[in-house]
């Protein structure tokens, strides 16, 4: 009977030794809520620990993802665990990098093919010149209006959980985004596709805004069909991206990029701060599902 248990007693160790960062591959339909849960529930029933209840907030482990994909949106999403949800905000401050495509003729409330039509307009006297030529206004440090479907939060809730409630949201000011590489890669009215060396920018980018603002701009109205993030920070698609059926922790182990060792002078300012700070975070779990929302 002893050695039954040994396995998920062992198992459970090593997930709870497991703190770094590493990518997982996000389908298209859930949201990237959805996919970490599915990816702790995995890793949970691994470690024998089944019918823990993902929900609560003080979990065994930590565990939270990088960058927000809609979920319409397929691709890397980044994930940090144990220790590694502190390095989300300071290791992901890089560039990303998408696949749009987006389609003339038609806005939507949410910016893309998932929401509802809220405008019609003509397409046929956009050319591929005419397209090319806009984009090249949208490359570089430009402002930009965030989508009201978005994990942006108003007065602590997200404003697309207010929108759905029927509340009354005004956009968030245009804000300076940086665009560090936007290229036509297809045209077939009235479809276009953005990617060709995809469109890299920095955070708090929306792509979903940027194509809706390329059909304003060229006198006509777009929203998002497709979305693939093929880049978040040194995270690749093609190399790093985990697919569901490597959500294991051998699979994760091997992928894990480990959180960078604390120097003596590191950890002793890292030890008086948190002492200072004892008095203010007594009795206060903390956050165990750390996320860093940005973008699409």
């Amino acid at each position: 009977m002893a050695g039954a248990l040994k396995m998920p007693k062992d198992t459970l160790n090593k997930l709870l030794s497991l703190n770094g960062i590493f990518a997982i591959y996000k389908q298209k339909g859930p949201t990237s809520s959805d996919t970490l849960n599915m990816l702790k529930e995995k890793l949970l029933k691994e470690a024998g620990m089944s019918n823990f209840n993902l929900r609560k907030r003080n979990h065994l482990f930590k565990i939270g993802h990088g960058g927000t994909l809609d979920s319409n949106a397929t691709g890397v999403l980044v994930v940090g665990i144990g220790d590694g949800t502190k390095m989300l905000t300071t290791m992901l401050s890089g560039s990303k990098k998408y696949r749009a495509v987006g389609e003339f003729g038609k806005a939507t409330d949410t910016l893309d093919v998932t929401g509802n039509v809220t405008e019609e307009k003509s397409y046929d006297h956009i050319t591929k010149e005419a397209l090319e030529e806009k984009l090249l206004q949208f490359k570089g440090e430009i402002l930009q209006v965030p989508p009201l479907f978005s994990a942006l939060k108003k007065d602590g809730k997200r404003m697309s959980d207010l929108v759905v409630q029927g509340q009354k949201v005004e956009a968030k000011p245009a804000r300076p985004v940086t665009v560090y590489n936007l290229s036509l890669e297809d045209f077939s009215l009235p479809q276009f596709t953005l990617g060709k060396c995809q469109v890299e920018c920095g955070g708090g980018f929306y792509v979903r805004s940027l194509v809706d603002d390329l059909g304003k701009a060229l006198s006509s109205c777009a929203h998002v069909k497709e979305l693939i993030r093929v880049k978040q920070g040194q995270f690749t698609l093609e190399e790093h991206a985990l697919k569901e059926d490597q959500w294991t922790l051998m699979d994760i182990s091997q992928a894990l990029h480990p959180c960078p060792t604390l120097t003596t002078p590191q950890r002793n300012a890292k030890k008086r701060k948190t002492k200072h700070q004892s008095v203010a975070t007594q009795g206060n779990n903390g956050e165990q599902n750390r996320k860093v929302v940005q973008g699409d």
